[in-house]
């Protein structure tokens, strides 16, 4: 069967400052966390050891081209182009993302970029992070700074990738620095992480920029394990925390109602300001990216919380194993294409039918020399994988869903936080040693979907 997309589909892929650009001006959290603990990170590979994008920018970007990319998403490091986050603008990092920027509008391939992609410079940490509002207000100078540079030709903003994964790792489960477990400062880093976006809306709509402006947000549908009502309400509140605690702000301008009552009965509300609310009804997006890899499939709890316990969000739901689920073992993530089709649903039918794309899916494979066959990966699995997603994204678009394009995480195995580089992304096979780039099946496989706009099954 034939699955053919709409006409000027983006076709692409996303990729991130931290994991391919290398040494940096400005030092992050992530550069600090390693120098400290390098025993975090797989292999004790840190984040200078990443896929040289700052030296290879331009033959990259051609790799991009001979992908067929009609678009591209990558991020600006806020340490990079402001070292110290609030001071002096780095002349060498506004030559750079210059000539990225203009490259791909040379070779026709549309840049999307975000502000924000997990890269605190430490300088900002150092006074709180996002628990400070000082650090929103540097943002928000950050973002107005890269609008006026870059604003002229990139028509596709960003604010944010992924915001919950800082809360989460950073604040609530450990696998981010600062490594803090504590809900109420989780909680006040999500809330200044959308007064921030706000910010940086209310700037972009001030500036009259000819583009538009929108958030990454990774939407992991939340699925109870029966229609039992216990199970039922564990995944709302799942869904709650995890999805509509940025979703609802950035596309209706205020948060879940049953969200804020559920958290203020347990104490655990950020400091709120009575100008909060009339910001964050400035801070609806024009585009909404969607990044989605699994489904999040919950049940209610078989057993009583433990009151000396941390709060946390499994006070109210227990994770659930569905039997017979289809599993990516690398990752140890399932593998539900059905998903995705739900994510657009879910916007189509509750959020007005938004204008979004999938700007991250992808499928990450441990020790992928395996599977090479006359000096190329043939990773028919990660072709079966974006395939299987295509045909349920193809679904929603043909039921009237407003999804614009798929963007592939990622196009060439890159550095990948704490996992470094275990498990590989990319289209593009990258040897460490040499740095020698070699295209996998699946790239060519997506190079031949996206100039034909379509793809048998």
């Amino acid at each position: 069967m034939k699955y053919s997309f709409p006409e000027h589909f983006w076709w692409g892929s996303a990729s991130s400052a931290l994991q391919t650009e290398g040494t940096r001006e400005g030092q992050t959290t992530w550069d600090y966390w390693f120098d400290r603990e390098p025993n975090r990170f797989h292999n004790g590979v840190g984040p200078q050891q990443t896929s040289t994008f700052y030296q290879h920018w331009k033959t990259d970007i051609q790799l991009l081209k001979q992908l067929n990319h009609n678009s591209f998403r990558t991020s600006i490091s806020w340490a990079r182009l402001i070292p110290d986050g609030i001071g002096e603008v780095n002349p060498q990092a506004v030559d750079f993302y210059n000539q990225v920027i203009d490259e791909l509008i040379e070779q026709g391939i549309t840049p999307f970029i975000t502000l924000f992609h997990f890269d605190m410079p430490m300088a900002m940490q150092e006074i709180g992070g996002w628990e400070n509002r000082d650090v929103v207000e540097a943002y928000a100078r950050y973002a107005q700074i890269c609008f006026e540079l870059f604003g002229d030709r990139v028509l596709h903003w960003f604010t944010f990738n992924e915001p919950i994964v800082p809360v989460e790792g950073g604040y609530l489960y450990d696998f981010h620095y600062p490594n803090v477990v504590d809900f109420r400062r989780a909680a006040t880093v999500a809330y200044h992480t959308v007064l921030a976006h706000a910010l940086a809306v209310r700037a972009y709509r001030a500036g009259h920029y000819a583009g538009e402006i929108g958030i990454v947000l990774n939407l992991t549908p939340s699925y109870p394990r029966s229609q039992n009502p216990a199970d039922v309400k564990a995944a709302h509140i799942a869904d709650l925390m995890f999805n509509r605690s940025f979703l609802d702000p950035v596309l209706r301008g205020e948060y879940p109602a049953d969200l804020v009552t559920l958290l203020k009965s347990y104490d655990q509300l950020p400091a709120c300001k009575p100008e909060d609310s009339a910001l964050i009804a400035e801070g609806k997006i024009d585009l909404l990216g969607v990044n989605y890899y699994q489904p999040r499939r919950v049940k209610c709890r078989d057993s009583a919380v433990n009151p000396q316990a941390p709060f946390m969000p499994e006070w109210f739901f227990d994770n659930y194993e569905m039997p017979g689920r289809k599993m990516n073992p690398y990752r140890g993530w399932e593998i539900y294409e059905p998903g995705i089709y739900d994510i657009l649903v879910n916007l189509r039918d509750n959020y007005g039918n938004t204008r979004c794309f999938i700007s991250e899916n992808g499928m990450g494979v441990e020790n992928e020399q395996r599977f090479i066959e006359n000096g190329q990966i043939n990773d028919q699995y990660r072709i079966d994988f974006i395939s299987g997603h295509l045909t349920w994204l193809h679904k929603g678009i043909s039921e009237g869903c407003n999804c614009l394009g798929y963007h592939m995480w990622t196009f060439i195995d890159n550095w990948s936080w704490c996992n470094a580089y275990k498990n590989r992304y990319g289209f593009i096979q990258l040897d460490l040693d040499t740095q020698q780039r070699t295209v996998k099946k699946s790239g060519e496989w997506f190079a031949a979907t996206s100039l034909n706009n379509s793809f048998d099954k």
